[in-house]
């Protein structure tokens, strides 16, 4: 291995399965896992509930400097009302620079962490041993978000998510601080058309390749 404690910097929009990709390559690698977005999820939530207005960055950043990335629960966090709540808070440069710094620090965790987010590849993590970028068409990434909505007994409108997923996406790519783009030196891995296993295959591949060739 070329690095004692290697980084996997994955980045892709909302639904994309970046998520779960990073965790089964997590595990598979025995590295730590974070899933960088509950960290903005997780200040979002903060301010829910203690009723604090989503435009607040003074309040931001001080939930953000007390925040522990030990204790961020990804079944709380996945509410679909935090989601768009944290696409808010992440357009905020402070919070940013805050919440960038625990997740680099997060990311030299021995033997080897994995990351994913919107911008690993190109700002928490730029010189990560391997880049991946996952993506696929709004249409799949809702059809998928729709499901896993349903499979939790929740009411879910397809044209609703699709809507939302396109306004996140016009939001991520647009924002001045940070936007989501694939780092320049990344694997694209599309997934419109692919399993979770095949796309888990690809990306092993891939990072076999950057870690121990």
């Amino acid at each position: 291995m070329k690095k004692l404690t290697p980084t996997i910097a994955i980045d892709g929009p909302a639904a994309s399965g970046k998520g779960t990709l990073a965790r089964r390559l997590a595990v598979h690698y025995g590295f730590h896992h974070l899933d960088t977005g509950l960290t903005y999820r997780g200040v979002a939530h903060a301010l829910l509930e203690a009723n604090m207005p989503l435009d607040n960055e003074d309040m931001a950043c001080l939930v953000a400097e007390q925040l522990d990335l030990g204790t961020l629960n990804q079944e709380v966090l996945s509410a679909h009302d935090i989601g768009e709540a944290a696409s808010k808070v992440a357009v905020m440069s402070r919070v940013r620079e805050i919440l960038v710094d625990a997740q680099r620090e997060f990311a030299n965790k021995e033997p080897g962490a994995v990351l994913d987010g919107r911008d690993i590849g190109t700002v928490v993590c730029p010189q990560a041993e391997v880049k991946l970028y996952i993506t696929a068409s709004p249409e799949k990434r809702a059809q998928r978000r729709h499901r896993e909505v349903e499979q939790k007994g929740q009411a879910s409108e397809y044209d609703q998510i699709l809507t939302d997923i396109i306004k996140r996406d016009e939001r991520d790519m647009g924002r001045a601080d940070s936007p989501l783009k694939p780092a320049e030196n990344a694997y694209l891995i599309d997934t419109s058309e692919m399993s979770i296993e095949t796309a888990f295959t690809t990306a092993v591949s891939l990072v076999d390749k950057a870690l121990f060739e």
